[in-house]
């Protein structure tokens, strides 16, 4: 399986959303939206990112949460997510401090 297919399963699981209902809710035809979705958790076909963007804002997943292959910062950017702007400025902050650790661009 697929990355994107794997973090999409293990979200809306989470969230306790069928396929069909959360291909519904990204506006999906209601006939297809359980194939569609079933494919994509398959990794049988990638959806686009537009798509992909749907899915996380349904799920209140990151979107890079989808497509992070590692299991350790898939679980950081959950948490992340949680966060409100104060404390976001507040963790990166301290991790500059901490660890040296600064925006690579």
């Amino acid at each position: 399986m697929a990355v994107f297919g794997k973090r999409l399963r293990e979200a809306r699981k989470a969230a306790g959303i069928p396929q069909d209902r959360l291909g519904v809710l990204i506006g999906l035809d209601e006939h297809t939206a359980s194939a569609r979705m079933s494919r994509y958790e398959t990794g049988t076909h990638q959806p686009p990112i537009q798509t992909a963007q749907l899915i996380a804002q349904q799920l209140s997943v990151p979107l890079a949460f989808l497509y992070c292959d590692d299991d350790r910062i898939a679980r950081v950017l959950l948490k992340l997510k949680t966060l409100n702007e104060r404390d976001m400025v507040c963790l990166e902050n301290w991790l500059e401090e901490k660890f040296g650790v600064t925006d690579p661009r």
